[in-house]
C-alpha cells in the first residue's frame, strides 16, 4: 500500500469521544498498524462546549499518531501549518467528524487530499466533498441526483456505544437482587455542573431517604477531574447549590488505589465516582439514569437505558452550553453575558414549546424519555423517579422504545470501508 495519511478533523468532546474513537478504531482494523504505511492525525477545531482537554483525550487512543490543538486550528486552516510544523505525505484522506462541514473542502484543497464527511442531518458542499458516510437515507435525498453517487448510508455512530460493551468490565458497584443503581450524569462544562451536580445529589438523597437499597454512581467525563467536580458540590464555591435546598458534598479519595473516590454528602449519602472512560457496561447495568441534554442522552439511548433529562433553569446566565454561533457568542467577554441571557429567554420562551431536546426524543419525534426544565427542585424529580421504581414496566417499556429507535449498526467499519475505496482511488 502506498504511505497515507489519514487526517480526522473533529472539535467538541462528544465528538472526540463518541465518533473519533469507534472511527479510529475501525480503520486501524481496516488498513492496518503499520504506522510507516497509515499514518492518524486528529486536527481539531474550536468548540463552544469544548473543555481544552479533547487533544489529550485524543492523544490518549492508541490508535492516533499525533494530535494538533484547538487553539491552534485557524493558523492551520489560514496558513496550511501546523503549529508543530507537521510534514504531509503526498497521498492522504480527510475524515470529517465534527466542525464546520466547509473545513476538509478548504484544508483537502490545500493538502490535495480526498475528503470524507460523516453527515448526521444535513450534507454541504456536494461538489468539492468525495464521499459523504450519512446517518440516515433521508440525509441523501435532499441532495441533487447528479451527486448521489457520493452518498452511502452507514448508520449512527453514536450506536457504536450499545456495540461496545464489554460483558467482562468490572462495576464498581455489583447490583443485587434488592438494590438499584441510578446513574447521575451532571455534565462536563461548568455551565451545566453548576446547577445539575447539586440538584442531581439533591435528588439522589430524597431518593435514598425513601428506599435505602438505591446505589448511585457518577461516571465521571474524561474531560473533568475530581476536584473540580466536587468543587460545584461545595457551597461555598458553588452559591447556585443553595437554590436547590442542598447541603453540600465532600470529595473521598481513599488511600487504596483499588478503590472509588466518593462523594459524601451531609446527610450521609456516597455517591460513587467512576473514571474508567467509556463507562458503557456501567451505565448498562443502571435501571435509570439522571442526565443533562447532550452526548450523553445519545449513548444512554443507544444502550437502551431509561433516562431523564434535567434542564434547571433558575440561573439563565449558568446555561451557556450551546452549539454553534450563539454558544461562541454566549461565552465572549463582555457581551456574553446578557447574550446568553437572551438566547435562553428566546429558547425557553418559544424554541421549547416544540420539545424534543435528548437525542431518543429527536431521532423518534416524539418524547420517549422525560424532559424535565424550569426551576427544578430534588423533591419533584425525586418523585417521578420513585414512580419509576415503583412501577418497572414503565421503565421496560422506555427501554423497548429505545432498541427499537436506534440507528443502524455499524457505522465506524463503513466509514472506514469508505476511506479505504478512497484511497484506492
Amino acid at each position: 500500500m502506498t504511505q497515507v495519511d489519514i487526517l480526522i478533523l473533529s472539535n467538541g468532546p462528544g465528538e472526540v469521544t463518541t465518533w473519533v474513537r469507534p472511527v479510529v478504531k475501525a480503520l486501524r482494523q481496516e488498513l492496518g498498524d503499520d504506522r510507516s504505511v497509515v499514518r492518524i492525525s486528529v486536527v481539531l477545531s474550536p468548540c463552544s462546549n469544548a473543555s481544552g482537554k479533547e487533544g489529550a483525550i485524543a492523544l490518549s487512543y492508541p490508535e492516533v499518531d499525533r494530535v494538533h490543538k484547538a487553539e491552534h486550528f485557524w493558523q492551520f486552516l489560514l496558513l496550511g501549518k501546523t503549529f508543530d510544523n507537521w510534514d504531509w505525505r503526498s497521498h492522504g484522506i480527510i475524515v470529517f467528524l465534527g466542525g464546520d462541514q466547509i473545513f476538509p473542502v478548504v484544508i483537502g484543497k490545500k493538502l490535495g487530499y480526498r475528503t470524507v464527511v460523516y453527515a448526521e442531518w444535513s450534507a454541504r458542499w456536494h461538489k468539492w466533498i468525495d464521499r459523504f458516510g450519512v446517518m440516515k437515507p433521508e440525509v441523501a435525498t435532499r441532495v441533487p441526483q447528479k451527486y448521489a453517487h457520493k452518498f452511502t448510508v452507514v448508520g449512527d455512530l453514536m450506536v457504536e456505544a450499545g456495540e461496545s460493551l464489554d460483558s467482562n468490565s468490572p462495576l464498581p458497584i455489583t447490583p443485587s437482587l434488592k438494590t438499584e443503581l441510578i446513574g447521575l450524569l451532571p455534565g462536563s462544562k461548568a455551565a451545566k455542573l453548576a446547577q445539575g451536580v447539586p440538584l442531581s445529589l439533591g435528588i439522589a438523597e430524597y431518593i435514598h431517604a425513601k428506599r435505602p437499597q438505591t446505589k448511585f454512581v457518577i461516571p465521571v467525563a474524561p474531560t473533568l477531574d475530581l476536584q473540580t467536580l466536587a468543587s460545584f458540590a461545595d457551597l461555598k464555591k458553588n452559591s447556585i447549590a443553595e437554590i436547590f435546598g442542598f447541603g453540600g458534598a465532600s470529595l473521598i479519595v481513599p488511600e487504596d488505589a483499588s478503590s472509588k473516590a466518593l462523594l459524601k454528602t451531609t446527610t450521609g449519602l456516597t455517591v460513587e465516582l467512576w473514571q474508567e472512560n467509556p463507562a458503557y457496561h456501567l451505565l448498562s447495568q443502571c435501571c435509570i439514569c439522571l442526565t443533562t441534554v447532550g452526548a450523553n442522552t445519545a449513548e444512554l439511548g443507544a444502550l437502551g437505558v431509561p433516562m431523564i433529562v434535567l434542564l434547571p433553569t433558575q440561573q439563565l446566565d449558568a446555561m451557556r452550553s450551546w452549539d454553534g454561533l450563539p454558544g461562541l457568542l454566549a461565552n465572549l467577554p463582555g457581551v456574553g453575558t446578557p447574550f446568553a441571557n437572551v438566547i435562553n429567554w428566546l429558547f425557553l420562551r418559544f424554541v421549547r414549546r416544540k420539545g424534543l431536546l435528548a437525542w431518543p426524543n429527536i431521532w423518534a419525534q416524539e418524547e420517549i424519555v422525560p424532559e424535565l426544565m424550569g426551576k427544578l427542585q430534588p423533591q419533584e424529580v425525586g418523585e417521578m423517579v420513585l414512580d419509576f421504581l415503583a412501577h418497572p414496566e414503565k421503565l421496560a417499556d422506555i427501554r423497548a422504545k429505545l432498541r427499537k429507535i436506534r440507528g443502524e449498526s455499524g457505522a465506524a467499519q463503513k466509514i472506514a470501508q469508505i476511506v479505504s475505496e478512497e484511497i484506492g482511488k
